[in-house]
């Protein structure tokens, strides 16, 4: 049997929301998406309320996973530890509310999802990912492991794919917002692709309005972000998994611009 997983790129404000909760049912359907993952923790620009979480879930997502803006929006704590269909980063130090893997039914199938965040030029503070991951996958009951990775290298998430070839079916990141060309299947099964992409708007600097960029790089005063204006993208990859084999047999985007 053959089991369709959707991984949803970062979805960046009220724009990457709105095209969620527009299009994402359609496209389940019109791929025969059996089980979605969305990154969500843009949805307030920076961070996530309880009340945006809901609304993803509403509009077909089975997981949130999150990444390194998790705690910008503080009250998402006290949903973290009710909630179990939104994860953060498993390798977060010290005391944190929530959980960084979940064990969710599909088809038949238990699949674990794991979200993880890098510490190459993002977050030193954090245990490591990759310790962490085999302290998950090594005590999980589950038939299919999947994880999101948030990071900013490219090297470091290719070396998780590569760290977790035949111990997880997918690995994709995020984080960067910029969608990649390299969709493959590593030679144990492990499916991968650098990074999702985001959804949002599209003509804009990750989701922000590119003057607000070009101040910065210009030297000028910090000021808020906000969020860029127009039409809107969603960047997502397809993974189809042989549920016999626990192998991943396919990977391919599946990207909508409006």
């Amino acid at each position: 049997m053959l089991l369709k997983l959707l991984a949803v790129g970062d979805v960046v404000g009220e724009g990457g929301q709105d095209i969620l909760s527009r299009r994402l049912s359609s496209l389940r359907e019109e791929l025969g998406a059996h089980f979605t993952v969305v990154n969500g923790e843009n949805a307030s620009g920076v961070g996530v309320t309880p009340a945006q979480a809901r609304r993803m879930l509403e509009a077909g997502a089975d997981v949130i996973t999150l990444g390194n803006h998790t705690w910008n929006r503080i009250q998402i704590g006290d949903y973290l530890d009710k909630e179990p269909r939104i994860l953060r980063p498993a390798n977060y130090a010290g005391r944190v509310p929530g959980r960084g893997m979940g064990v969710y039914s599909c088809q038949g199938m238990r699949i674990a999802v794991l979200n993880l965040m890098g510490r190459l030029e993002l977050n030193s503070n954090l245990d490591s990912p990759f310790k962490s991951a085999d302290w998950l996958l090594n005590r999980g009951n589950y038939d299919l492991a999947v994880v999101d990775f948030h990071a900013e290298a490219t090297s470091e998430k290719g070396a998780m794919a590569w760290y977790l070839d035949g111990r997880a079916a997918a690995v994709w990141g995020t984080h960067t917002h910029v969608p990649t060309a390299d969709c493959q299947i590593l030679p144990k099964g492990t499916g991968f692709v650098t990074d999702l992409g985001m959804t949002g708007p599209r003509r804009s600097v990750l989701g922000i309005k590119p003057e607000h960029s070009i101040n910065l790089f210009l030297g000028g005063l910090p000021r808020r972000y906000e969020e860029a204006e127009g039409n809107c993208k969603l960047n997502a990859c397809l993974f189809t998994f042989d549920t016999e084999k626990k192998k991943c047999v396919a990977v391919s985007r599946a990207d909508i611009e409006e």
